[in-house]
């Protein structure tokens, strides 16, 4: 046997020889290379996928901001109407306590914008019919100016034959934007909204759906209860109004009495928007009357309340001056939302000053609420004093003292 078979035998019964340990790939290798072309490829997708996002993030604060713009526009129009119609003025009123008793209920100033989506769904399915109805006018209009040149001509018999066709193709859209939702927006794919009213017409669900959404949408405005609301808020507040407007209107030939009803008018004014606020927040009708808790959570939050209390007086200021001439019945509604306008924001920040009073549990400083008190007192005054001398600058006369829409109803027109 020679020597090389000596050596193979042995190499055999030791066995293979051992694997060598695992090191890490040294700096510079394929593998390395491999998983930063990996990395960089995931951040070029999530950096291309975010400025891909970018656009649609920009058209959806733009819608949202339509949507604010609409419900804003269509909330106040539709209060300045409800408040120029008798009676129905207080479900306007009621509105506007139901919107700072939430705020006064959660501390936000979101959940005082009550029925903003409904009022945005209103508005846009105004705005967006007629933007649906401005083929129609225009067709409308050639029809007419062809009718006054050839009353019997041939263009005439096509434009009016035009007109009906564009009349029928904007009332099948208008109804199948209304029934996919009436938003805005489904005012401006036509197609899309016929093929859903098809599917719905083939389920044979149409009049169902219809009915609940309007239904649904209809209870969910709470007008019974806005009604109401407004109701105990005036009864309650010209419970208080009362008496010292009597004295002011008695002012007028006694001197001493006028001046006092001057000095309780000026108490009422500095509480009754607080009153308000605990009546709406707490649904009882004895809140209206609980004014040293008012008084008490004055003192709490004295610079609040003293905010609260100015623009509620300084914004019923102005509107006095459109009861100077008498408004024609065809426009209340012109003035109205010019009140509506300027009362529903100090509603809001009345519900705020609310809300930190009764959050707090210490009084604030002494000379806090001293300085808060005195600064009501030329506001109130001066509110005082042009309540007294609207009697004689109003088309009303001493009917006018009775019409404090900064507490009563926000349209002074309910004794027309």
């Amino acid at each position: 046997m020679s020597v090389v078979d000596e050596q193979n035998r042995a190499n055999i019964r030791r066995g293979p020889p051992p694997l060598p340990a695992w090191a890490p790939c040294p700096a510079g290798d394929g593998h390395e290379r491999l998983d930063h072309s990996a990395g960089d490829s995931n951040e070029s997708i999530a950096t291309a996928r975010g400025w891909f996002a970018w656009p649609r993030r920009i058209v959806r604060a733009g819608a949202s901001a339509l949507e604010w713009t609409i419900g804003g526009a269509a909330l106040l129009v539709g209060l300045a109407i409800v408040g120029a119609i008798p009676i129905v003025q207080f479900a306007s009123l009621g509105y506007m306590l139901e919107a700072s008793g939430r705020i006064a209920r959660t501390g936000s100033f979101t959940a005082g914008f009550v029925g903003y989506r409904q009022a945005a769904r209103v508005g846009g399915l105004v705005l967006g019919a007629w933007l649906a109805l401005l083929p129609l006018t225009f067709v409308a209009s050639l029809w007419r100016s062809a009718e006054l040149i050839d009353p019997q001509g041939q263009v005439a018999r096509r434009w009016g034959a035009a007109v009906l066709v564009v009349a029928a193709l904007s009332g099948l859209h208008l109804v199948a934007a209304c029934f996919r939702g009436g938003r805005l927006r489904h005012f401006l794919l036509p197609s899309l909204n016929l093929r859903r009213l098809g599917r719905r017409l083939r389920r044979g669900d149409v009049y169902r759906t219809a009915r609940d959404s309007v239904w649904n949408f209809v209870v969910g405005l709470r007008l019974p209860y806005l009604f109401w609301l407004g109701v105990r808020g005036f009864l309650g507040s010209l419970i208080w109004l009362g008496v010292p407007v009597i004295l002011l209107a008695i002012g007028r030939e006694v001197a001493l009495v006028g001046w006092i009803g001057a000095f309780v008018l000026m108490f009422i004014v500095c509480h009754l928007p607080l009153l308000q606020v605990r009546l709406a927040s707490e649904n009882r009708w004895r809140a209206i009357f609980e004014w040293r808790s008012v008084r008490r959570m004055f003192a709490r939050a004295p610079l609040a309340y003293w905010i609260a209390i100015a623009a509620t007086l300084l914004s019923a200021i102005p509107l006095y001056l459109l009861k100077i001439e008498m408004v024609p019945r065809q426009a209340q509604w012109l003035p109205s939302l010019v009140f509506v306008t300027f009362m529903l924001p100090a509603r809001w920040i009345t519900g705020w000053a609310y809300s930190r009073g009764l959050r707090r549990e210490q009084p604030r400083w002494r000379v806090t609420r001293i300085v808060a008190r005195l600064g009501l007192v030329p506001i109130a005054a001066f509110y005082v004093l042009l309540v007294f001398f609207s009697q004689y600058t109003s088309w009303q006369g001493q009917g006018s003292l009775l019409e404090q829409h900064a507490f009563l109803l926000p349209v002074p027109f309910l004794s027309r």
